[in-house]
C-alpha cells in the first residue's frame, strides 16, 4: 500500500514540474486575460475592432 502513494506521489512531483516549465516556457498564462478581453469585445457590432485595440497592444507586450 505505501508503494503506491509513493508511486502517486512521484505522478504528482512530476505534474506540478511539468506544469511549472510549461508556464514558463511562454507568458500565454499571462496574456490570457488580455486576450479574452480583446475576444469579447471584438463581438461588439461596428466599434468592437477599434475597441480591442489596447488589449491586443496589451497581449503583444507580455506574450510577443
Amino acid at each position: 500500500m505505501a508503494s503506491t502513494w509513493r508511486r502517486i506521489g512521484r505522478i504528482g512531483k512530476l505534474g506540478a514540474a511539468l506544469a511549472l516549465v510549461a508556464s514558463l516556457a511562454g507568458c500565454g498564462l499571462a496574456a490570457a486575460p488580455c486576450r479574452v478581453a480583446s475576444a469579447g469585445l471584438k463581438i461588439v457590432p461596428l466599434v468592437g475592432h477599434a475597441a480591442a485595440v489596447p488589449t491586443d497592444a496589451c497581449a503583444d507586450v507580455i506574450d510577443p
